[in-house]
């Protein structure tokens, strides 16, 4: 029993710790294309404090590592959105593009980084540290595509689309406002869970296969 709780307050510490660097990614990349909005607030910060929703970093992660996982499964989590004026950058559709893609893309990074160290570990040690590395890594990979796979908002993918098809930001702001209600409900479908995992699996296995891992 003890060990169940270390290993779950551990992949909690480890998704508090990677929600904070993909919220730290938009913050910085809308400070640098002109939205100074995060910054006058405090988010672009590597401090999880002023990343933390209550319920969304808290309450809902806990619960799904540590309810049965019957139920646990049916629960999202996530950390308080940056906030981002559009009227401030100065190429607004792109601008939008770059800051939406810089989450995802630093937990990415974030992958690559920690597959990397743990491929030099891997070649003085082995055992739990490595494991707990691939884990790290594999978790990160999972924000990274479930945030942008899933077009609905206020998931990153969403951001994307709504450039694409061009609808307003206003028109966007009316159903993000709804919250995490529709990524939950769509969630439960197994194919929708497949393209996110399955996405995962196969650029987690890429990643380890070019850092050394056989």
């Amino acid at each position: 029993m003890d060990n169940w709780i270390a290993d779950g307050l551990i992949q909690y510490l480890m998704l508090v710790a990677l929600q904070t660097f993909h919220e730290f990614g938009h913050a910085w990349t809308a400070m640098k294309c002109g939205d100074d909005t995060a910054r006058l607030q405090g988010r672009v910060s590597l401090n999880p404090i002023v990343h933390i929703d209550p319920i969304g970093t808290v309450v809902m992660p806990l619960l799904m590592l540590f309810l049965p996982h019957q139920i646990g499964q049916f629960l999202i989590g996530g950390a308080k959105p940056v906030p981002v004026n559009p009227m401030n950058f100065r190429y607004p559709n792109r601008d939008d593009i770059l800051v939406t893609l810089a989450g995802p893309g630093m937990n990415l990074l974030l992958a690559i980084v920690i597959l990397g160290i743990a491929r030099i570990v891997a070649l003085f040690a082995s055992g739990d540290v490595i494991v707990l590395l691939g884990q790290m890594a594999h978790l990160s990979l999972i924000l990274c595509f479930f945030n942008l796979l899933l077009p609905i908002p206020p998931l990153d993918g969403s951001r994307i689309l709504r450039v694409i098809i061009g609808m307003s930001y206003e028109q966007y702001s009316r159903l993000a406002q709804f919250g995490y209600i529709p990524v939950i409900i769509l969630w439960q479908f197994p194919p929708v869970q497949q393209l996110v995992l399955g996405t995962t699996d196969i650029v987690f296995n890429l990643i380890a296969y070019w850092s050394g891992f056989r």
